[in-house]
């Protein structure tokens, strides 16, 4: 039999048959997956073929080849890997700018590893009713906006709670496999309930004294809609390491930083402190984004982001 995993919890997989049953399994033995060594040998999101058991139950035993996967990366002392899931046709980044703040460098670490594994990414700015009559956090919402807009990244205004412009995402959801990702508290869980009342997501709290977010998704879970297509929702990430890169490829994943890797003086040239370096001009004309160039130089100094919520 075969079918897609929808639900990992370590070492049962919860799979849907094509038959449209749901089958529990686990592995049999030790299973890795040549070239990738991670936590969790299946994802949420795997093709997989397996036998049933006499309790109902099914041993897994191939998994196909994966069109693609996204990795997150623990920067604690055991710095192990962890797929959030495979197969995704797109993914959704919920960000918000209060209640609790997403950093510019949470943003950009995020689409760099979406842009390495091939996962077109969406952001979408939540909880844009917060600042009805703030015209100050009106005008930096734009402005992060621009930003990511000029540089290729389709942006979305958004309110989960009075579903303001969800029809728009449930369109743009529609068939497709959506991998749903973002810090704790962010309102991921609310927004996947607006865009189909029928999933009924566990919604969490904020904590008011320090606008953080508490952790309510433990696993990632592949979530069909009832208007077609999926919905992966993932837990909120606390940290958010990047996988193994050289230093010279870096800045291929930076869209408006790939496109002048022809116009630097020296063909080997990592945009550091380099002469006639065009991506540094760029920054100098303000043809560059400032924070973005700031995430860059974090990247490669190897600096960690840690999410305190």
């Amino acid at each position: 039999m075969q079918g897609v995993v929808i639900k990992s919890t370590g070492s049962w997989y919860t799979v849907l048959t094509d038959a449209q049953t749901i089958i529990e399994c686990r592995i049999k033995g030790v299973f890795r997956i040549k070239g990738i060594t991670t936590t969790n040998p299946i994802a949420v999101g795997d093709n997989v073929k397996f036998e049933m058991e006499n309790d109902g139950r099914g041993v897994i035993h191939e998994i196909a080849d994966r069109k693609n996967y996204i990795i997150r990366k623990s920067i604690n002392l055991s710095k192990q890997s962890h797929i959030l899931a495979a197969n995704v046709d797109q993914a959704f980044l919920i960000v918000t700018l209060a209640f609790p703040r997403t950093s510019a460098g949470f943003i950009d670490r995020f689409l760099l590893t979406a842009e390495a594994y091939h996962i077109p990414t969406k952001i979408i700015f939540n909880k844009v009713d917060l600042f009805e009559g703030d015209s100050l956090l009106m005008q930096e919402l734009d402005e992060f906006i621009a930003i990511y807009e000029r540089v290729g990244y389709t942006c979305f205004k958004v309110s989960a709670t009075k579903e303001t412009d969800i029809e728009m995402l449930k369109e743009l959801s529609k068939n497709q496999i959506t991998l749903i990702s973002g810090h704790s508290g962010v309102g991921k869980s609310t927004l996947v309930n607006a865009m189909d009342a029928n999933l009924n997501l566990k919604v969490g709290e904020i904590s008011d004294a320090h606008s953080k977010g508490k952790h309510t998704t433990t696993f990632a879970e592949m979530h069909p809609l009832s208007y077609g297509g999926f919905i992966i929702d993932t837990p909120g990430i606390k940290e958010l390491g990047l996988v193994d890169m050289e230093k010279d490829e870096i800045s291929g994943y930076f869209p408006e930083m790939y496109v002048l890797k022809n116009q630097c003086k020296f063909n080997n040239c990592i945009h550091l402190n380099e002469p006639k370096c065009a991506v540094i001009e760029a920054v100098e004309k303000g043809e560059i984004a400032p924070s973005r160039y700031a995430s860059y130089l974090g990247i490669m100094n190897g600096e960690e982001l840690q999410i305190d919520y």
